[in-house]
C-alpha cells in the first residue's frame, strides 16, 4: 500500500497555476502542480518560506531552475512521469531535501552531486538507470531506496557504508550477483530483488488450477493496488464468492506483477497467508489475475503505510490500544506465516503492519501483497539463511510496534517481556546473530502458551 500512496495519491488534490499565481496558495506548505508544465513556474518562489513539498508530477520537466535552492524549506521533491534523462544537480545543493522522487522519467545518469546532504528517501523506480554514483553510501540518512525497473549490474560499494538503510528495491534491473555487504547491512528490513539474473534455479510451482473467465462474475471493485485491481466476484459453477485481483501488467515501485505472482505460486497455502487459490484463464484482454479468498467485512489493516515522515515505520491509528492477548495472537499468526515462506524460499519483502488484515476483536490476522516477493533460490542454504535474515529484523519492527501499543493485563506482563526479549534478538545489528524465523514462531508460540497458564493462575 505504500506504492499505491506514491503512485496515486500525490495527483487527488491538485493545485492550478492562477491558484498560484493570483496569490491564492500564500503560505501553502504543499504545491501540487500538473498542467504540462516545461519550466518551474517563478511565482513558486513566493511560497519559499512555508514551501515543504513540491509535487511537480505528470509535467514536461527536463531541468530545474538552477535557483531551487531559494526554496530553503524543501523537503520534498516528486517529479515522476516527465522526461527528465539526468537527475538535476541542483537537488544536492538543497539543504533541508530529504525526500526525492523521479519515478518513471528517462533518466540513465545519476550525478553524485544530485544527492542532497540530508537524503533519507530516493526513488527513481522505473528508468534507464545504468550505474549509481559512490556518494549515494555518503549519505548518513538514507534509509530508502526504490530503483526497481532499471538497468544495474551492480551496486556501488560505497552503500555497504549506508548504515541506516531499511528498505531496497532493485527488482527488474539486470544484476547478476548479490553483493556480500548487502546482507550485513545492520537496518536492511525490506528488500526485493525479483526479476535479475542472478542465475537462480527454481522448482516448478504446484499447479493451482485454472477458472475459466466465463465462470465468473464479477460484482464489484474492492480495492487497487500498486500492481492490480481487487474484484469481489462470484464463481458460477460454485456458487461461492471469491476475490480476484487482475495485474495491471506495469512496473510498480516493488518490480513487475509477473514476479508477484510466481511468489504467490511458491508461497502455497497457510491459514494466515491470504494467497491464492487458482488461476484465471480466458481473460478476453489477455490479462493475467488471480483467485484468492473473500476477506471477511471484520478485517481492516492493522496499520496506514509510512508517512513522508515516518520513511520506513507504519503509521497507527491514534490512541490505538490492543488487548496483550491480541498482541500474541497476532504475533503468532504471522511468525507461523513467515515461517512457511521462508520453508518454502519465498522472502515477502514488504512485511508491514499495513499488509497486515486483522481483526481487532479476535487478533486472527492474514499477511497479504505479495508485490515485493522474492522466490529464493533453495539450493543456495546460505544465501537463502541471509537474505531471510533480513526479514527478520522486519518481523522484529513488527513486534517493537505491536508491544508499543500492547495494554497490559495480569497474567500476560511475563509473556509481554519475553516477546520484547524476542524483538531485541530480531533487531540484532548482526543479521547473523538473529534466529531464524522458525526458531522465532517456536518462541512467540511458547509466549502465547505461557501468557495463556499466566491468565489462569492469575
Amino acid at each position: 500500500m505504500v506504492n499505491r500512496w506514491l503512485d496515486i495519491s500525490l495527483f487527488e488534490l491538485m493545485h492550478t497555476l492562477e491558484q498560484l499565481r493570483s496569490g491564492a496558495l500564500a503560505g501553502t506548505r504543499r504545491l501540487d502542480l500538473s498542467c504540462g508544465l516545461q519550466s518551474l513556474p517563478a511565482e513558486v518562489f513566493d511560497l519559499a518560506n512555508t514551501l515543504e513539498v513540491l509535487n511537480l508530477s505528470g509535467n514536461q520537466l527536463r531541468t530545474l531552475p538552477h535557483d531551487l535552492t531559494r526554496l530553503h524549506r524543501l523537503k520534498v521533491i516528486f517529479c515522476s512521469d516527465n522526461p527528465f534523462t539526468v537527475l538535476p544537480e541542483v537537488l544536492g545543493d538543497c539543504a533541508a531535501l530529504q525526500v526525492a522522487g523521479f519515478k518513471a522519467n528517462r533518466i540513465s545518469e545519476v550525478p553524485g552531486a544530485a544527492l542532497p546532504r540530508a537524503l533519507r528517501w530516493l526513488i527513481l523506480t522505473d528508468n534507464a538507470i545504468t550505474r549509481l554514483p559512490p556518494e549515494l553510501g555518503q549519505r548518513p540518512a538514507l534509509q530508502k531506496l526504490m530503483l526497481a525497473g532499471n538497468q544495474l549490474r551492480n551496486l556501488p560499494h560505497g552503500l555497504a557504508d549506508a548504515h541506516r538503510l531499511e528498505l531496497l528495491r532493485v527488482a527488474a534491473n539486470q544484476l547478476t550477483r548479490l553483493p556480500d555487504w548487502l546482507t550485513a547491512l545492520p537496518r536492511l528490513s525490506w528488500l526485493a530483488l525479483a526479476g535479475n539474473p542472478l542465475g537462480w534455479r527454481h522448482p516448478a510451482p504446484e499447479p493451482l488450477g485454472n477458472v475459466p473467465w466465463e465462470q465468473l462474475r464479477v460484482q464489484g471493485l474492492l480495492g487497487e493496488g500498486a500492481s492490480g485491481h481487487i474484484y469481489r466476484v462470484q464463481r458460477a459453477d460454485r456458487n461461492e464468492e471469491l476475490a480476484l485481483k487482475l495485474f495491471k501488467g506495469a512496473i510498480t515501485s516493488d518490480g513487475l506483477p509477473e514476479h508477484e505472482l510466481a511468489a504467490c505460486l511458491a508461497a502455497g497455502q497457510h491459514p494466515s497467508l491470504c494467497t491464492p487459490s487458482a488461476e484465471l484463464a480466458g481473460h478476453p484482454q489477455g490479462t493475467r489475475g488471480l483467485l484468492l479468498p473473500l476477506i471477511p467485512s471484520s478485517h481492516t489493516n492493522l496499520a496506514g503505510p509510512p508517512s513522508l515522515d515516518s520513511c520506513t515505520r507504519d503509521v497507527y491509528p491514534i490512541g490505538l490500544r490492543i488487548p496483550a492477548a491480541t498482541v500474541l495472537r497476532v504475533a503468532c499468526g504471522m511468525a507461523d506465516a513467515v515461517a512457511h515462506l521462508h520453508q518454502r524460499g519465498v522472502l515477502h519483502g514488504d512485511l508491514y503492519a499495513h499488509n497486515i488484515l486483522w481483526n481487532p476483536d479476535t487478533g486472527d490476522a492474514l499477511l497479504s501483497d505479495f508485490g515485493a516477493a522474492t522466490v529464493l533460490p533453495l539450493e543456495q542454504p546460505a544465501t537463502c539463511h541471509a537474505l531471510q535474515a533480513l526479514e527478520v529484523r522486519a518481523f522484529g519492527c513488527l513486534l517493537e510496534e505491536l508491544l508499543a501499543y500492547a495494554e497490559p493485563v495480569a497474567g500476560r506482563a511475563v509473556a509481554l517481556g519475553d516477546v520484547a526479549t524476542l524483538a531485541s534478538a530480531c533487531l540484532h545489528a548482526t543479521p547473523a546473530a538473529r534466529p531464524t524465523m522458525a526458531e522465532v514462531a517456536v518462541s512467540i508460540k511458547r509466549c502465547m502458551d505461557f501468557g495463556d497458564a499466566g491468565k489462569m493462575h492469575a
